[in-house]
């Protein structure tokens, strides 16, 4: 996700989200002020999240969501946030 998306609680209110639709992965800022996330779930699901990503919390001014479908790994057990 890109445009005012650090320092506006987008992280942790993504994890609560994907937490409530029962996906699994995380999230992360980067260097470059974007934040990046990996999820799996049901389908339905992992798009719902998505569709929340664009909007993102109160505060959060999204001005971009890059998606590219990655293979499931099976190897997170909840949606946690990272460094």
């Amino acid at each position: 996700m890109r445009g005012l998306v650090q320092g506006v609680f987008y992280r942790a209110s993504t994890c609560d989200r994907a937490s409530d639709l029962g996906v699994v992965g995380w999230v992360r800022n980067r260097a470059d002020g974007s934040v990046e996330l990996e999820a799996e779930g049901a389908r339905d699901r992992v798009e719902e999240l998505i569709a929340w990503c664009r909007r993102g919390p109160p505060g959060a001014r999204v001005t971009g969501v890059d998606v590219e479908p990655l293979a499931e790994t099976g190897g997170e057990r909840e949606f946690r946030v990272r460094g």
